[in-house]
């Protein structure tokens, strides 16, 4: 019987491992549904944009906590995941995570790995900005074996894109960005990258959902894929079957490091409307609006009498921004900007962020259930003015409040300086909510209701009047403070 090193058993363990961890995460087995392959294969289409296709390595300064991390690690399998630049397990998070998530410490630098794509001859590549992030020294090697160094153009952190540009390069193959609004769910994709830097390698999938937000930023919008990313794949191209580019490979959901068949690419139309901005300015502007805003769910589209969930509620309006200078309120329910519905809460900062400072943009809303149309001219975004935010609900107590399960007290100078909340604050404090209430899971302690049925409340007695007088009489919209913020509230209306 032949031998087998140490190294070989200690690998294929750890391979056993990883193949373990994810058949025994699924409790029943998943066959993915795949678009037909054509019959021919993908050999055509892989020879026509492979040319296109970098392969890039970084070295960065490393985080001294990488590097301690690195040096007490005493399982094999632990190193066999740094080394490679593993994940944790997570959902949907960005693979850097505070760090460039395919880079591995070496001594006291970064080495990383990672993917592009060339937009023209004369060598403006695209990649992830995690992969170039805090980068000294850039090389590039094309799929011909090529290699040149290059430099960052410029970068944007919220939407993971970067340009590149290599030194001294021309006549090089360029790749061809698609429209991705002729993306459908189901069309088949071929994602080409640098795994774990084993150089070109083409894998091939589905579109398997549009506009996902995964909450890594406020600007999210993948295209969600089963095509296989790994590490490394970070900022190679996903191609239609025309050879176009139609997103670029971003994220992985992986509880097990690898791919499981959950990847995450920016559209095309983000990176073009971005780059456009990196090239001539090195950084982006976005529109902004100057609202804190959460979702519609079931129980406020009841209290605001809405025929749907669709929409962004307004829960505060900032002070001296577009939207107060446009009259903006509280309350209000923004369901479309200049045309283009807000299907989802989260495509409002999506719309706004595209309009340029400055513009005017038509705003479709709800106020008091009837519908308006609001002009806004859009402000410039700032990092100290990034406040568009969605949030859950909650509720307050004091004295009985029996149809809303709960009790509250009136507020006062020492319980707004515990709650962190100005000297002067008004409102109701909830003291208690009732576990058998229906707003036990809307409500808790320590929130402060401010207004209830769109009228301020500063006692019991006005809470249960607003309450008695609510246009829903199994429901009541409560506009609330929890840790500060404000929070519209759908809360259940039951009997005394």
């Amino acid at each position: 019987m032949p031998t087998t090193s140490p190294f070989a058993r200690n690998l294929r363990r750890m391979l056993m491992a990883t193949t373990l961890a994810a058949t025994v995460a699924m409790p029943f087995a998943v066959t993915p549904l795949r678009a037909e392959v054509p019959l021919t294969g993908y050999a055509d289409l892989v020879q026509k944009v492979t040319p296109s296709v970098v392969f890039i390595e970084v070295t960065a300064k490393a985080d001294p906590a990488e590097q301690q991390s690195a040096q007490n690690a005493p399982d094999p399998f632990q190193e066999f995941m740094k080394r490679f630049g593993m994940p944790d397990q997570n959902f949907g998070q960005r693979p850097d995570q505070g760090r460039n998530p395919d880079q591995a410490p070496d001594g006291g630098v970064m080495r990383g790995l990672g993917s592009g794509f060339i937009i023209s001859s004369d060598g403006e590549i695209i990649t992830n900005n995690h992969v170039v992030k805090g980068a000294t020294a850039i090389k590039v090697t094309l799929d011909d074996g090529r290699e040149f160094t290059a430099h960052v153009v410029g970068t944007d952190p919220m939407t993971d894109v970067a340009l590149i540009k290599l030194d001294k390069a021309s006549n090089l193959p360029v790749a061809t960005l698609g429209d991705k609004d002729k993306l459908r769910v189901g069309d088949a994709v071929v994602a080409v990258g640098n795994p774990f830097g084993l150089g070109g390698t083409v894998t091939s999938g589905i579109v398997s959902a549009l506009g996902r937000n995964i909450n890594s930023g406020p600007y999210d919008n993948f295209i969600q894929t089963d095509a296989a990313i790994n590490k490394g794949n970070s900022g190679g191209p996903l191609f239609n079957a025309a050879g176009d580019v139609v997103g670029m490979n971003t994220a992985i959901y992986s509880p097990t490091g690898g791919s499981v068949g959950i990847g995450f690419s920016v559209p095309a139309k983000t990176i073009a409307d971005v780059v456009t901005q990196l090239r001539d300015k090195g950084h982006v502007d976005r529109g902004w609006l100057g609202v804190m805003i959460q979702s519609v769910t079931p129980d406020l589209a009841q209290a605001l009498g809405l025929p749907s969930v669709d929409g962004a509620i307004v829960a505060s309006v900032q002070p001296d921004s577009p939207a107060a200078k446009a009259k903006l309120q509280s309350g209000d329910v923004i369901v479309a900007v200049n045309g283009t519905s807000v299907d989802k809460t989260h495509a409002l900062p999506v719309l706004v962020a595209g309009i340029a400072s400055g513009k005017s943009a038509e705003l479709a809303i709800l106020r008091n259930g009837k519908a308006e149309t609001i002009s806004v001219t859009i402000g410039k975004l700032t990092p100290e003015k990034l406040q568009l935010a969605s949030a859950d609900a909650t509720d307050l107590g004091g004295n009985a409040v029996g149809p809303l399960g709960l009790t509250v007290q009136p507020m006062t100078p020492d319980i707004a300086q515990g709650l962190g909340l100005p000297a002067d604050a008004s409102g109701l404090v909830i003291d208690k909510v009732d576990a058998a209430s229906d707003n036990a899971d809307k409500l808790m302690a320590g929130d402060v209701i401010v207004e209830a049925a769109g009228k301020p409340v500063g006692s019991a007695e006005a809470l249960r009047g607003a309450v008695a007088g609510a246009p829903q009489k199994s429901a009541v919209l409560l506009k609330v403070l929890r840790d500060g913020k404000p929070l519209f509230i759908g809360a259940s209306i039951g009997t005394m």
